[in-house]
Formats: C-alpha cells, sequence, structure tokens
C-alpha cells in the first residue's frame, strides 16, 4: 500500500481516496462498497485473469471494466477470461501505449471487438495513427505536454496558449473535420483554467481536487470546442516509416512518451517483485 499511499499524497487526494491492502477483493471494505458501476485494474496479465471470477462479483449489472498494464499480445486472451465470467467484451476498455506497435495491436483488437484506449499521446502523428486505426478512445495528456513547454522555454502558458489545449483542440477538430468516431479524452490536467479551455471535449478526465475548485467557481461555462467548428488541416495516412519519422521530430512526443514507458516498466518489475514475495 506504500506505493498507493505516497501516490494518494502527491496527487493531494487525502480524504478523498482510500487505500487498502487485500489479496484481490478480500477486504471488508471493498465488499462494502461492492457493486461497483467502474472497476480499473493495472496489473499483470495472469492476476488480471486469476480475478475475472472475483471482478465479475463485484461489479454491477451494466458495469465497466478497464484493463491495463498488458502487453499487446495479452490483451484477447485477458478479454477472453472476463467473457467467460458474463462481462460481455463492450463492457471492457483495454488501455495500451500509443507507439506504433501499441496503434497496430489496437488496431487488431478492435477489429474483433474489443475497445481500446490509447494513453501516452503527446503527438499529432500518434492521434492521426489511433483514428485510422479505428481505436475507441484516445487520452492525450494535456498537463505533461504543458509541463514539457513550460520547462523548456521557461514560460507560464495560460489558457487557448497553453500547448498542451492547443494539442487537444488540435485534435479535436481534425477528428471532427473528416468524420473519425475515435474520441477525444483530454487528461493529465494541472488547472482548471486548461479544463475550461477544452470545453466541448468529447470526454475529460478531472481529479477530484479540480472538480471540487471547478464546483465552487461561479460564472458561465463557453463551449470552446464544437464539432461544427472551423479546421483547415487536410486529411493525412502515416505508414510506419511515416509515422517514426514524424513522431522523431516531435522533442517533446518522443521523450515524454519514452518517460512514461519507463515508468509503467518500473511499475511491472515492482509489481512482479511484489507477487513473487507473497507466493
Amino acid at each position: 500500500m506504500g506505493g498507493a499511499g505516497a501516490n494518494r499524497a502527491a496527487k493531494d487526494m487525502a480524504g478523498r481516496v482510500q487505500c487498502v491492502e487485500a489479496t484481490g477483493y478480500d477486504h471488508p471494505a471493498l465488499a462494502a462498497a461492492a457493486p461497483y458501476d467502474l472497476i480499473l485494474a493495472n496489473i499483470l496479465k495472469g492476476p488480471l485473469v486469476d480475478l475475472a471470477p472475483d471482478t465479475a462479483r463485484h461489479l454491477a449489472p451494466g458495469g465497466h471494466v478497464i484493463l491495463s498494464g498488458l502487453l499487446n499480445d495479452q490483451a484477447a486472451e485477458v478479454t477472453a477470461a472476463y467473457e467467460a465470467e458474463g462481462i460481455s467484451r463492450d463492457r471492457i476498455l483495454i488501455k495500451i501505449a500509443s507507439t506504433w506497435e501499441g496503434i497496430k495491436a489496437a488496431e487488431e483488437l478492435e477489429k474483433e471487438g474489443i475497445h481500446c484506449n490509447l494513453t501516452l499521446l503527446f503527438a499529432f502523428a500518434q492521434a492521426v495513427a489511433c483514428a485510422e486505426a479505428g481505436v475507441q478512445l484516445i487520452s492525450p495528456f494535456v498537463g505533461r505536454i504543458y509541463d514539457w513547454f513550460k520547462k523548456e522555454n521557461n514560460t507560464d502558458y495560460v489558457g487557448d496558449e497553453d500547448p498542451g489545449v492547443q494539442s487537444v483542440a488540435k485534435i479535436y477538430s481534425y477528428y471532427k473535420k473528416h468524420g473519425y468516431k475515435t474520441e477525444v479524452m483530454g487528461a493529465s490536467f494541472r488547472n482548471t483554467g486548461q479544463i475550461t479551455s477544452l470545453a466541448g471535449c468529447d470526454l475529460l478526465t478531472i481529479s477530484p481536487g479540480l472538480l471540487e475548485e471547478l464546483q465552487n467557481t461561479e460564472g458561465t461555462l463557453v463551449r470552446k470546442l464544437n464539432p461544427a467548428g472551423t479546421c483547415d488541416l487536410e486529411k493525412i495516412s502515416y505508414d510506419e516509416k511515416a509515422f517514426r519519422f514524424e513522431f522523431n521530430e516531435d522533442a517533446m512526443a518522443t521523450e515524454k512518451t519514452a518517460q512514461g514507458i519507463r515508468a509503467f516498466s518500473a511499475d511491472i518489475v515492482k509489481l512482479e517483485k511484489l507477487v513473487a514475495e507473497m507466493i
């Protein structure tokens, strides 16, 4: 629980998030709060498969499951385990990094009716490739883009001038102009100004602290993104060679994506060690 507790403290979630340590769902607090409308699991394939029966028992009728921490070739097997417990694939969302390999894996999964959320998305080239692959959802990281440019240029960006905001607005407008069904979910916000500047986006994932700040703010919220808005970008399509070139031309995107993957890898090593100690 140390890692979860530290993460809670780092994000100022004390009093809003309860952390418990348990083998699977074997904890009174987890049992008391069930059933759940949404369950998120970010662990290895083996534990995900083993937890499928208990997850089904703790999930509310019509509830959804988000599964992360998988390698690209493991999603189908894990999905099958949850389907065997009565959780249909339209209620499962697989989270995958927006590398070329991840996007291609998601494309195949989507063809099988397994919906995917492409994360660690920082570059426009990644967004274009995800749309071409027909993925369900992308999560551009507004705050991490902002962090990089703030540090690089020693500038504190505000509102519509924020590079993270501009990135999501560009992707959203491009998708709507060219009729892509992929949903855009802005993520990793640093302040409410970023959120209000993206009002009208398909989805936004907002921390409890920023939600509370928004709730306590008076005034009229103006919609900034509109499906009927203007966009002068022509349709683009990338093969692997073109994608890798465009992606590598973006210093921010290559750095932040690599940083995120290294963090994921380090977490997997920690989890494997923890599981080994419990066996």
